[in-house]
């Protein structure tokens, strides 16, 4: 309900801190020249925390994200696509975020390493309070983690609702085509 289009400098940095991204290549969205530890670190110490306290913090996301705390010292580039995307969880969430926007997130993974996420994303939804934007072009998936739907066509929204009802009765043209191209 907060219009943010507009905002600039201190307003912007905080409608910024209530809400973080998860990109769908997560090895892009690191620094190359930098640690996974260092990408989660950095939100943390922008955020007020100790270099030390920062430390033990990413340590802890990462464990809570699934992988093992000598992750801190591994590159982008030395991990699986499911492991860098747990770590991009792990540094989203760093902040504790209000709003986690996750765009593609799951697209890149095998069925296997998906299923993993979205269990760790349901995880930390239960135990953090946070809403997800979950941006996504599989109609299964969204059918099955999703608590609303949003269809969007040229940037506006055409249709919204519950999963199941925009999936078994769209009511958008558009909708209907899209539904139908993968059913």
């Amino acid at each position: 309900g907060e219009d943010i289009t507009n905002l600039t400098g201190k307003k912007l940095r905080e409608a910024y801190r209530k809400m973080q991204m998860v990109f769908q290549t997560p090895v892009e969205s690191f620094d190359p020249r930098c640690t996974l530890g260092d990408g989660i670190m950095e939100s943390l110490i922008n955020s007020g925390f100790s270099k030390k306290d920062a430390l033990e913090e990413a340590k802890r996301l990462l464990k809570e994200c699934g992988l093992p705390e000598k992750f801190i010292n591994r590159y982008p580039h030395e991990v699986s696509g499911g492991q860098c995307q747990r770590a991009a969880i792990a540094r989203a969430i760093a902040i504790r975020p209000k709003l986690l926007i996750l765009d593609e997130a799951t697209s890149a993974l095998d069925v296997t390493v998906q299923a993993d996420i979205l269990n760790l994303l349901t995880k930390l939804h239960d135990e953090m309070d946070m809403s997800y934007l979950f941006i996504c072009h599989d109609i299964a998936l969204v059918q099955n983690f999703c608590d609303r739907v949003l269809v969007m066509y040229k940037g506006k929204i055409i249709e919204e609702g519950i999963p199941n009802d925009v999936i078994k009765n769209p009511k958008n043209e558009y909708t209907q085509n899209l539904i139908n191209s993968v059913l």
